[in-house]
């Protein structure tokens, strides 16, 4: 998969999460830039992205995230790890 196809995957698990249809996600995308998205929201938001790739994160690589680019990187590791 590309990091475009893993962003458009995670965009709909965010989409779905945060209950909202129109959310345009970007690798630049913070938590700050999204309604809803919070500390909360954000342990679910990464449960349902683990769930849809069948990967686990550390809590070390989630701390490092600063934006869904890096979630995106990460994912694309994991996957790449599997092969």
């Amino acid at each position: 998969m590309t990091r475009e196809e893993i962003l458009e995957s995670i965009q709909g698990v965010f989409r779905e999460e945060l209950e909202n249809p129109s959310l345009q996600l970007r690798f630049e995308t913070t938590a700050s830039d999204v309604i809803g998205w919070d500390s909360l929201t954000h342990v679910q938001l990464i449960s349902a992205v683990e769930s849809v790739f069948k990967i686990r994160f550390s809590s070390k690589e989630i701390f490092q995230w600063k934006n869904v680019g890096e979630m995106v990187g990460s994912v694309v590791n994991k996957i790449a790890s599997m092969k």
